[in-house]
């Protein structure tokens, strides 16, 4: 999946290679669990996660990885350390293998920015 052209999750899962599906489907399980409050929205194409309106987090499965969208500087910041070991962007973790994702760093992040609003890059 380059793009998702879908209006929900669902949907969105029949673009990506079996192989992604599990993994994703985790991504999504572990973004219900923490981000209580939040909205379960489909945004910039691909599932999303926001709060007042604002996206804070999104995810999706890509030709060549899973990509894990952190829109909170602040959160970025306070994993500075453990995120450097991992291959990201500005904003964006990427998984190029499903059996890589560090569940255990998502939901550390995920609680973090649960906790409270943040400044949105």
């Amino acid at each position: 999946m380059v793009q998702s052209k879908a209006s929900n999750f669902g949907d969105c899962l029949t673009e990506v290679p079996e192989e992604r599906r599990v993994a994703l489907t985790k991504v999504r399980q572990l973004c219900r669990a923490e981000l209580v409050g939040f909205d379960d929205v489909m945004a910039y194409e691909m599932p999303a996660y926001e709060r007042d309106g604002a996206c804070e987090i999104a995810f999706a499965g890509r030709k060549q990885y899973i990509s894990f969208h952190l829109m909170r500087s602040d959160v970025r910041e306070a994993f500075e350390e453990r995120l450097a070991e991992q291959d990201m962007g500005k904003g964006c973790l990427r998984f190029r293998r499903p059996e890589r994702i560090d569940f255990d760093l998502l939901r550390d992040l995920l609680k973090t920015t649960a906790v409270r609003p943040g400044m949105i890059c």
